[in-house]
C-alpha cells in the first residue's frame, strides 16, 4: 500500500507520534519505518491527495511534534512512495545523505523574512535624492520636456528602483547573517524586494529575532517586515 512521507529522524528520536492523525479523509494512524540509524515517519497515503486546509495542517502538526523533541528533516507537503519496502531501500540507499543533512539541521529552526517597501515612498525619495529625474519630473509636469522624456524618466526610475532593493535586500541579510547557520535566497514576488529564509540554531535565535525586530524598527514606517516562524527547516532540507 502506497505511503506518505512526513519527514525523516533518527531512530533515537523520541517519536512521540501518538494521537497524530494522518492526512486524507481516512485519517490512517502515524507510524514510522526503520532502516539502520534512521527512521521515516509515514502515514497510509489516500488515493487522492490534493492540498486541502485540513491536510496541510496534520503534515504541519506531524513537523512541530518532532520538532518539539529534536531534530527532524522535514519533507513538503505531498511526498509518497508506493509501500514501505521502498521507503526502507530510500533510507538504505541514501542513508549517508540523510544523515549529512540531520547533522546540517541539528538544534535548527527555519525563519522566513519577506520585505517590501512603500511604492510612493520609494518614488518620493529618488526623486528628491536624485536631481536628474528631479529635473526630468519637473519638466513634464510644466510641459516643457522633449517627447521622450517620460520614457527616459521611467526607465531611470525602474533602474534605481533595482538598485535601491538589491542594496536593501543585501543590507538586511548581512545584517541577519552573523545569526543564521545556513540562508537561502528565493526571488521576491510582487511589492517584495527580499525574501529570504535563515536556518538558525536555537542558541543564537533569541539575538535573529531581537535583530530582526531592530532593523525593521530602524528602517521605518514605509517598510513592511514579514517574518514567519519558527518553522520547520524545509529549505535546508
Amino acid at each position: 500500500m502506497a505511503v506518505y512521507i512526513y519527514s525523516i529522524t533518527s531512530k533515537d528520536h523520541p517519536l512521540r507520534l501518538d494521537g497524530l492523525e494522518g492526512v486524507g479523509a481516512s485519517a490512517s494512524p502515524v507510524r514510522t519505518v526503520t532502516s539502520g540509524p534512521l527512521c521515516a515517519v509515514v502515514s497510509d497515503a489516500p488515493e487522492e491527495l490534493r492540498p486541502k486546509r485540513r491536510d496541510i495542517g496534520r503534515h504541519q502538526e506531524v513537523q512541530q511534534r518532532l520538532m518539539a523533541d529534536g531534530t527532524v528533516l522535514p519533507l513538503r507537503f505531498g511526498y509518497t512512495a508506493p509501500d514501505e519496502n521502498a521507503v526502507k531501500q530510500a533510507l538504505e540507499e541514501r542513508g549517508d545523505e540523510y544523515a549529512d543533512r540531520l547533522r546540517r539541521v541539528e538544534n535548527c529552526v527555519e525563519y522566513n523574512l519577506k520585505a517590501s517597501q512603500d511604492e510612493e515612498a520609494m518614488l518620493r525619495e529618488i526623486l528628491t535624492q536624485s536631481e536628474t529625474a528631479r529635473q526630468l519630473n519637473d519638466d513634464i509636469r510644466s510641459g516643457t520636456a522633449p517627447p521622450d522624456a517620460a520614457v527616459r524618466l521611467g526607465e531611470m526610475v525602474a533602474g534605481e528602483v533595482r538598485a535601491r532593493q538589491e542594496a536593501l535586500a543585501s543590507g538586511v541579510i548581512e545584517a541577519l547573517r552573523p545569526f543564521a547557520r545556513e540562508i537561502d535566497s528565493s526571488p521576491p514576488s510582487g511589492e517584495d524586494f527580499l525574501n529570504v529564509s535563515f536556518l538558525v540554531d536555537g542558541e543564537q535565535d533569541e539575538l535573529f529575532l531581537a535583530t530582526e525586530l531592530s532593523l525593521a524598527h530602524q528602517m521605518g514606517e514605509t517598510f513592511d517586515f514579514r517574518l514567519n516562524g519558527p518553522l520547520p527547516p524545509y529549505s535546508f532540507s
